[in-house]
């Protein structure tokens, strides 16, 4: 696993309890910087709908992205990379991105969690670590030791299950409420609204699940940057 512009970031020491580490945000922040995060979501059991033609990337919001000079971390699903490999490798090559983990099946490691089907804890490291290898195969570089629980529902034993792995489980303070949303305009405003220097934005990179994501960015970039912020990858956020 590396990350671009320099070396890989090392994975972190278990925490407190042989725990798996949780970060949220930069707390008191001394410059303007926010990490913009996407979620590319697709469960183990959803390859039917995407052949039936279901959206589950979004190539015109990376497109968006690298017009706008933005950088970002994209959390993926090891099923998602597998959809769309070509996807996959593009970002993963791409310097202004980097990839983290987002499980492969998008089920959940702790109940309950928006009916998410649930991850046996004796198979939790494995469904990482597949991901993972998910991620190598379709030839991404830049993928970094993080790790986004599905739904961000997590629990003291999914923790202790996934210290092994040498993960950081990388949190928000910023949810953009954009999955399933329909106004960009209301998107654009709750991101808006609750970003602060050292923010941690939630956001998704999934059509069939979040449709206007695209439209809100369009609206959310310029008017961060007119209020000085910065737009960085979490690594560099969490290296700070």
């Amino acid at each position: 696993m590396g990350g671009a512009g320099g070396p890989p970031p090392p994975p972190r020491a278990p925490g407190p309890g042989g725990r798996t580490p949780v970060y949220n945000r930069r707390a008191k922040s001394p410059e303007k910087v926010v990490a913009l995060t996407f979620d590319a979501d697709m469960t183990a059991d959803q390859g039917p709908r995407a052949a039936r033609g279901e959206h589950f990337d979004n190539p015109q919001l990376i497109a968006t992205l690298r017009r706008l000079k933005v950088d970002a971390t994209v959390f993926m699903t090891g099923r998602w990379a597998e959809e769309y490999p070509d996807q996959a490798k593009s970002i993963g090559r791409d310097p202004r991105f980097e990839i983290a983990n987002h499980s492969y099946s998008h089920y959940a490691f702790a109940t309950p969690c928006y009916g998410l089907p649930t991850v046996a804890a004796p198979d939790m490291a494995a469904d990482v670590q597949r991901a993972f290898d998910a991620f190598r195969d379709a030839g991404a570089v830049h993928v970094v030791p993080y790790f986004r629980f599905p739904g961000g529902c997590y629990d003291d034993a999914a923790l202790r299950a996934l210290a092994p792995t040498g993960v950081t489980a990388v949190q928000w303070d910023v949810v953009s409420g954009d999955a399933f949303a329909k106004d960009p305009d209301a998107v654009a405003d709750q991101v808006l609204n609750g970003v602060r220097p050292g923010s941690l934005v939630v956001m998704h990179c999934t059509r069939s699940a979040a449709p206007v994501t695209e439209q809100a960015i369009r609206r959310i970039v310029p008017e961060l940057r007119t209020r000085g912020y910065r737009f960085v990858k979490v690594s560099e956020l969490m290296g700070g």
